[in-house]
């Protein structure tokens, strides 16, 4: 069931999959555009197979909610959230920081949150209430004040309660790339954002990036991967579980094995057909599974180095010398180390965030975090000795520039 994969075609085909449906996004994107909530409804019908009433849902609608979740739910979401709550307050900056570099002469930043951001929560073949707090909690501790979000029809009452407990103060009836869309450009009834978060499908992704001029993204984050560097040491049924785990995302989620041992990439494959066979959702496995498969490396060294040309949202570690390989890894949205770690920990609530890029995207952005709500500016506060003592370079570079009115500010200053 489990192929052997070549790095490289497997990375290049995960990255490529957004090309073919840029034509259909542009289209929906510019319906948006021109008719807003219009397009919305009808969308909402073409692909929900939902007749709106509304886009927005109302207080009533979220205080129902919590009488149709059952009340031990309740209770796991807002331990969930105080958890996520704990981790992202550990990343706050300050407001302001001001240091003395020299007398006369003081630098520092300003963080600003930002005032206006969307969350957008996939549905369709599941409920992510955990991912209504991932997005919106860290936006909430950075200081956002107008948190709205978007999911699509039918809402899960569970997700609205999630949403609530994480701080959103708008949730509205939309999904897909219109979704993504209406928060950029702003209809009769959603307010444009200033920047947009979540994960999604294809669709989603796609939209997200063509968008950017309108709204800033955090990350390109479609289907869901895993990538578990192991040894001889490692438990195959962990492994086969952790990559069901992931696998059950969606029909195009991925999972590579890259071991230096072929014995366990054998033992694995046996032990992923034998849990397949109970799995509620294994026609999505399946469909995972067919473009999953496994690496074998020569050595430690080089399995490392396809782990990070492979660059996974989620990076299993489960190697006898776990924290020598976590030094060595470049590369990975959210790492887990140990047998122990199964990547469902931080999907729910280790308190990290599992909002992370995929195809590859790790190699140059983070995970969703506090700074992705934030922006700074940086502070100078310079008086007369400050000013004399560096007169002098700001004249002559900018003289030699050819601004001499730069020149001119400093020295009619000086005079």
């Amino acid at each position: 069931m489990l192929k052997e994969l070549d790095v490289n075609s497997w990375v290049f085909g995960r990255r490529s999959s957004l090309e073919g449906v840029y034509d259909s996004v542009s289209d929906i994107v510019e319906n948006v555009r021109k008719s807003g909530d219009s397009a919305l409804f009808e969308y909402a019908k073409k692909f929900d197979r939902v007749e709106l009433e509304s886009l927005a849902v109302t207080e009533d609608e979220v205080e129902a909610a919590y009488d149709e979740v059952d009340g031990h739910l309740v209770e796991n979401l807002i331990e969930a959230e105080a958890r996520i709550s704990e981790f992202h307050e550990l990343q706050r900056r300050n407001d302001l920081w001001l240091r003395e570099i020299q007398p006369g002469i003081t630098l520092g930043v300003k963080t600003t949150p930002l005032q206006r951001v969307g969350c957008y929560v996939p549905g369709g073949r599941a409920s992510y209430p955990s991912t209504a707090l991932m997005t919106a909690v860290p936006a909430r501790v950075a200081g956002v004040r107008e948190i709205c979000a978007c999911t699509p029809p039918p809402v899960n009452p569970l997700t609205i309660v999630a949403f609530d407990i994480a701080g959103v103060s708008e949730i509205y009836r939309a999904g897909g790339a219109q979704a993504i869309a209406a928060m950029a450009l702003g209809t009769d009834s959603i307010k444009p954002v200033q920047k947009i978060v979540g994960p999604g499908n294809v669709y989603v992704t796609a939209a997200k990036m063509m968008l950017r001029d309108h709204a800033e993204i955090d990350f390109p984050a479609g289907p869901s991967e895993i990538g578990i560097i192991a040894d001889s040491s490692a438990n195959p049924e962990f492994i086969a579980a952790d990559i069901l785990a992931q696998a059950e995302h969606d029909p195009n989620a991925a999972c590579v094995l890259v071991t230096t041992d072929r014995s366990l990439a054998e033992r694995v494959d046996k032990e992923v057909s034998k849990l397949l066979l109970n799995a509620p959702r294994n026609e999505i496995i399946e469909k995972a599974l067919a473009q999953s498969g496994f690496v074998i490396a020569d050595s430690m060294s080089q399995a490392v180095s396809f782990i990070d040309e492979i660059a996974p949202e989620h990076l299993s570690i489960q190697v006898s010398d776990s924290l020598s390989v976590l030094n060595r890894v470049r590369n990975a949205g959210s790492i887990f180390v140990g047998p122990y770690a199964p990547v469902a920990c931080g999907d729910y609530a280790s308190g990290t965030n599992h909002v992370l890029p995929t195809a590859g995207y790790s190699k140059v952005y983070s995970g969703l975090n506090v700074d992705h709500f934030c922006k700074t500016s940086t502070v100078q506060i310079i008086d007369r000795e400050g000013l004399e003592d560096i007169g002098d370079i700001v004249e002559t570079l900018a003289d030699a520039e050819g601004l001499h009115a730069h020149a001119e500010s400093v020295r009619i200053r000086r005079k």
